[in-house]
């Protein structure tokens, strides 16, 4: 017997959490906080003051992607350090930028050569 080639049909509940975490990010302002927390820790002032946005605005859009699960926090004296939660969340932010750039006819960072240092 040869197995199935055919794609999963996904439970409900995984469909719907996925479409919740795509919703949190399909928003500029969010989907521009996951990319500058791709590999660094950020307090909500160093968040607003990169975006120039307001701190109490972005502290909203990070509580609500810390609801969906897509930052995780780390209490610092008393500041409060966002991250990307975990390589998936990264991964998901660093493919959608990725295949817009291509979409766009951009070079994606993974194409482009390493700088070389002067």
């Amino acid at each position: 017997m040869h197995a199935s080639t055919q794609p999963p049909v996904w439970d409900d509940d995984v469909v719907t959490l996925a479409v919740e975490v795509l919703r949190v990010l399909a928003d500029p302002t969010r989907l521009q906080l996951a990319g500058l927390m791709l590999d660094e820790e950020q307090s909500v002032s160093q968040l607003a003051a990169r975006l120039d946005k307001p701190v109490p605005g972005v502290s909203q859009h990070l509580a609500k992607m810390r609801m969906a699960r897509l930052v995780t926090t780390r209490k610092v004296g008393t500041s409060v350090l966002y991250r990307i939660g975990n390589g998936h969340v990264r991964q998901l932010v660093v493919d959608a930028i990725g295949h817009v750039e291509h979409l766009l006819d951009q070079v994606p960072a993974h194409h482009r050569p390493a700088e070389q240092p002067a």
